[in-house]
């Protein structure tokens, strides 16, 4: 099941280490995917919650931190990756992990100075995070 989840031929010979890099490197792919929707996701939420009071609460939040860590992982993943230097990504594919690290970061820095408008915030930052992932995939794909 795990060599139909990596491409992984029955007779493909891969050392330890080789093959943990490979498992990563499938898991980084995948869970960008995730990251992307929930991102997607915990954004319209958030924007909704901004415009319709009633849709305010935990759940929209719970949503926006499951996204925020998501996205955390994914970079830590690619960080993982990169620093193993058994793969080597596209410059800009890097690039738009740290923005997207920035951007996290940025957001809850400015949580303080946005007190009435918090949901607007986390929406509009959650959408452009998820662009950026979008971007970053594209990276790859070329």
């Amino acid at each position: 099941m795990l060599q139909l989840l990596l491409r992984l031929s029955p007779t493909t010979q891969l050392c330890k280490g080789e093959f943990r890099i490979e498992a990563l490197k499938t898991f980084h792919g995948y869970w960008g995917y995730l990251s992307i929707v929930a991102n997607a996701v915990a954004g319209v939420a958030a924007l909704l919650a901004w415009r319709i009071e009633r849709l305010r609460g935990r759940t929209v939040w719970a949503l926006t931190i499951a996204a925020e860590v998501a996205i955390l992982i994914q970079v830590l993943l690619g960080v993982i990756l990169v620093a193993s230097n058994k793969y080597e990504a596209p410059r800009f594919h890097m690039f738009y992990g740290f923005v997207i690290f920035i951007t996290v970061g940025l957001l809850f820095q400015y949580r303080a100075s946005m007190r009435g408008r918090l949901e607007m915030l986390y929406g509009f930052g959650g959408l452009f995070v998820m662009g950026l992932g979008i971007r970053a995939v594209l990276q790859v794909m070329k």
